[in-house]
């Protein structure tokens, strides 16, 4: 099982790929190039629990631990998505230790949590597995909270110091907007609230993360303490490359 919560905690460098088409041909991509972790969107990405269930059989084809991105921070879709075997969930736009502490709760098996039992689920080994994963899951499944607005800026370390909270991930255009510097990854003021996560999740002992448009801004993050990182998406870079090839073919038209 890919579980990968240990290396993330102890500080390594963790290379993501970003997967929001919704194919399960382009996490088998990503899961044979060697990735660390692999992002299934199911909060933007057009992708049900069935495409779920392909694209994680495709994650299969390599080490990369799947990470799913639920819609809300609603238990339900925890327990989708984990029976399924997720080794992580991401929950978008946490803004205070509550909203944190629900998350977690959601993670977990009773006692520590409410998720639900079955022992039947894929992530179980379809039964056969089924005490081994009920055993290691509340210790060894990943909790990534997005950090997305202003509110969450200001209570990154009560956020950050809910026990089970594991990546406090930066969702750079959602924050960026709720700062009012749209966009601008460039600005001072937004490479300030970055240091600030950066600061809050190493005194936390937990790792910060972040999703950058592309691969330019990979040092800078690194050096703000950023561990838990993804540049650029499986759509975006389809997309480039055809506008890429078009561009040249055009002029011959």
């Amino acid at each position: 099982m890919s579980f990968i919560r240990e290396r993330v905690l102890s500080g390594e460098f963790m290379v993501g790929a970003w997967c929001n088409l919704g194919s399960s041909l382009t996490v088998e991509m990503a899961a044979r190039i060697g990735y660390d972790w692999i992002l299934l969107d199911q909060e933007h990405g057009p992708g049900d629990n069935l495409t779920l269930l392909h694209q994680m059989q495709a994650a299969q084809t390599g080490k990369a631990a799947p990470i799913v991105r639920i819609a809300w921070n609603e238990m339900p879709r925890f327990k989708r998505a984990l029976d399924l075997g997720a080794k992580g969930i991401m929950i978008p736009y946490v803004q205070n230790a509550e909203e944190a502490r629900l998350a977690v709760d959601s993670m977990r098996y009773s006692p520590e949590g409410i998720r639900g039992v079955a022992s039947s689920p894929r992530a179980a080994g379809f039964g056969r597995e089924f005490d081994k994963y009920y055993a290691e899951a509340n210790r060894k499944l990943l909790t990534v909270v997005q950090i997305e607005t202003g509110e969450a800026v200001a209570n990154l370390e009560s956020i950050a110091a809910v026990d089970g909270v594991d990546v406090l991930f930066v969702g750079p255009l959602d924050l960026s907007i709720s700062l009012d510097m749209p966009g601008r990854f460039d600005d001072p003021a937004f490479r300030k609230v970055l240091a600030k996560v950066g600061e809050a999740s190493r005194a936390a002992g937990k790792a910060a993360g972040i999703l950058l448009p592309g691969p330019d801004l990979i040092k800078l993050v690194h050096s703000l303490g950023f561990t838990f990182v993804a540049a650029g998406a499986d759509g975006g870079m389809v997309v480039n490359g055809f506008s890429q090839v078009f561009k040249a073919m055009s002029s011959y038209k």
